[in-house]
């Protein structure tokens, strides 16, 4: 969250409990949605671009793109940004979760990678699952305290036929037996090879290499993040009884085909003074 520039005890507000049996329903305001162009426009841009390598770049390139350094930023940022569609909306869900998630470890503190990063290209998803962050309590000490949280998240902003709660409880299935594990390999291999920031290879390698340290917990989610005026059509499709697997966690967001294209317009602009 630190490098997001996010405060989880801001962010813990945004995501007040209305109930947590069966499942978990999350009511987000009017108020807190339409505020989070401001509050949310740095932290999803830094979920794609780093400030330090935003400056970078945006001087690197002064001959190439001209203009001004405002207006280079401009367009490097653009250049990283998803357009408006379907992928633009599974990434908003799936940061509006690792908020979600790192707010609600705290006090403990949460560090996990901004896979919107690692992107091979801006018109499709990140690989394998879809939000995974750590605890680790006593680091660099490995403990049975520490744990790995991995959220399998579904959007639906419009009324498009799909059934997020459903396809998010069936993506969980695929993270808790395969699919966490492979995106650790793979977090690895980047992990050689680039800076993932606060995660490092030995962070990887404790959950990876499992045998060799205590038992670490692993917590799995599926979430459903749905436009408020949707809810009442979807919440028949939650299961009547909680599960001992994961934790279904639906949230619900005012006006959110609107919210999340104006968060991501105002990303557009986030650029840095000059030094």
């Amino acid at each position: 969250m630190n490098e997001l520039g996010l405060d989880p005890n801001q962010a813990l507000a945004w995501f007040p409990h209305e109930f947590e049996a069966p499942y978990t329903l999350v009511r987000v305001s009017a108020a807190n949605a339409n505020g989070w162009k401001t509050a949310l426009c740095d932290a999803v841009r830094r979920c794609y671009l780093s400030d330090s390598m935003l400056r970078t770049r945006a001087q690197a390139l002064e001959a190439e793109l001209q203009g001004t350094f405002e207006s280079r930023q401009a367009t490097i940022i653009k250049s990283k940004l998803p357009e408006p569609s379907a992928t633009m909306a599974g990434d908003f869900g799936e940061i509006l979760i690792y908020a979600y998630q790192a707010a609600k470890a705290l006090p403990r503190a949460t560090i996990g990678p901004k896979k919107w990063k690692l992107k091979e290209t801006r018109t499709k998803p990140a690989p394998y699952s879809d939000v995974v962050q750590f605890i680790l309590p006593t680091w660099p000490v490995p403990s049975d305290q520490d744990e790995v949280l991995c959220a399998e998240v579904k959007m639906k902003a419009t009324d498009n036929g799909k059934s997020p709660i459903t396809d998010a409880i069936d993506g969980c299935a695929k993270d808790r037996t395969s699919r966490l594990s492979n995106t650790l390999e793979w977090l690895k291999d980047r992990a050689i090879n680039e800076n993932l920031g606060t995660v490092q290879l030995a962070h990887l390698n404790r959950f990876i290499n499992a045998i060799d340290h205590p038992e670490a917990i692993k917590r799995f989610r599926a979430v459903a993040v749905i436009c408020e005026n949707l809810l009442n059509a979807e919440l028949p499709s939650a299961p009547a009884q909680a599960s001992s697997d994961y934790e279904l966690v639906v949230v619900a967001v005012p006006n959110l085909h609107a919210v999340y294209n104006a968060v991501f317009e105002a990303a557009k602009g986030s650029t840095l003074p000059p030094t």
